[in-house]
Formats: C-alpha cells, structure tokens, sequence
C-alpha cells in the first residue's frame, strides 16, 4: 500500500512545526512513529486548548 503524497506532507508539517525538526529526521521515522507523533501533538495542542 503506497501512503498519499498529501497526508504524507500534511503529517511533515506537521511534526515539523510543532517539534522543529528537519525534514530528515522526520522521514527517517517510520510510517507508524509518524503518525503516533501527530497524533499526540493533536492531543497536547487539544488539551492545551481546553485549558486555556
């Protein structure tokens, strides 16, 4: 199965933004590591939202 260009660069900014890393170190995670580090940077940015 081949990963959409678009969400592939969508979780690259992503990561990129929020943790200031480069674009090697975030291509060299794997599919999976990727997708657990945006998934909790929603999760930081959510609650940080919530609390105010």
């Amino acid at each position: 199965m081949t990963y959409a260009n678009d969400r592939l660069h969508e979780e690259i900014a992503y990561v990129a933004y929020h943790f200031h890393w480069g674009l090697d170190a975030i291509l060299d995670l794997e599919h999976q590591d990727r997708r657990r580090y945006t998934e909790q940077i929603a999760s930081l940015v959510t609650r940080g939202a919530q609390e105010g």
